[in-house]
């Protein structure tokens, strides 16, 4: 097993550090909330793992692969969702009024909302087909069929759990801490724009392409 884990973590944290939906959601809620709300973000994200890592275990994620209409309907939903996290970073670009300057103290902490950051984290998460795919598709590799299949599949996301954790809130944490630019009000409308647009394209290419 040991043999296993070490194989896997290589893939695993090529996985986690190639850009995507997730990293745009805890820059844009670092942006929005400082390092604790991407924090909080990435805690959402890397909790849905663990239901990928169960699902997959129990064969749910086979029925979906092979209903195209419970398939559709979850892409579509993730598609929805991702489309709504856009256009509510783009009129938060739009909208400068009562937005606070990211210092790291005082008025930021009356932005962050743990709960909303930790449920975005987790619906962004859980809501991606792609990620039921890939679950699918790569754990079966690393368990052995000799053992549960739920405690590996479990023990193969928590290695996940930590690797994307670290990154994430190391990533938060350089968003914050990069300077006086970001912390311009200006700055941070752009990047709003620049996130919101990049997640409104992603939710528009899962609606749209092919199974």
């Amino acid at each position: 097993m040991l043999t296993q884990l070490l194989t896997f973590i290589i893939p695993v944290t090529l996985l986690t550090i190639t850009p995507g939906v997730d990293t745009l959601l805890v820059i844009r809620n670092t942006n929005r909330g400082g390092w604790r709300d991407g924090a909080a973000s990435s805690l959402g994200i890397c909790t849905g793992l663990f239901v990928h890592a169960l699902v997959s275990s129990v064969g749910i994620s086979l029925i979906l692969l092979q209903s195209a209409l419970a398939f559709s309907l979850l892409k579509f939903v993730g598609a929805g969702y991702l489309i709504w996290l856009g256009v509510s970073s783009l009129r938060s670009a739009l909208d400068s009024r009562g937005r606070l300057p990211l210092t790291g103290q005082g008025p930021q902490s009356t932005i962050f909302q743990p709960r909303r950051s930790l449920a975005e984290g987790l619906l962004t998460n859980v809501l991606n087909p792609k990620t039921i795919i890939f679950y699918m598709a790569f754990l079966p590799q690393f368990i052995d069929p000799a053992g549960s299949a739920l405690q590996q599949s479990l023990l193969l996301a928590a290695v996940h759990f930590i690797i994307a954790m670290v990154y994430q809130c190391l990533l938060a944490a350089l968003v914050e801490r990069s300077g006086r630019c970001l912390r311009n009000v200006r700055v941070q409308r752009c990047l709003d724009g620049l996130t919101g647009s990049v997640m409104l394209l992603f939710g528009l290419k899962l609606a749209v392409e092919s199974r």
